[in-house]
């Protein structure tokens, strides 16, 4: 599922997700691998927040957003990969290195 976030243009990566899940895990895995950089969100954590994302229509796991607006909920690899290579091809929304 890919949807425009309401926040216009957010600076990183966001994802939001919990320890215990292993498609979080699974794409923190992914994003650590390319070296991009990325801001975590425990739900599990801040329930708030869990409950505010599945009131927006997401309520998996984890919810990746992404420089220029962009959605992924609970994508598989491939579909993160396109994403993030699609961001990086957008000047001005590059995905940064960690670091």
């Amino acid at each position: 599922m890919s949807q425009t976030h309401p926040i216009a243009n957010p600076d990183t990566i966001t994802v939001y997700g919990a320890d215990w899940c292993p498609d979080c895990r699974r794409s923190k895995r992914l994003l650590a691998a390319r070296g991009t950089a990325y801001e975590w969100v425990d739900v599990e954590a801040l329930p708030e927040v869990r409950a505010e994302l599945t009131a927006n229509g997401y309520p998996a796991i984890p919810v990746i957003v992404l420089p220029g607006g962009g959605i992924l909920m609970e994508p598989s690899d491939p579909d993160l990969v396109a994403a993030l290579d699609a961001v990086a091809a957008v000047p001005g929304t590059e995905t940064a290195p960690a670091g």
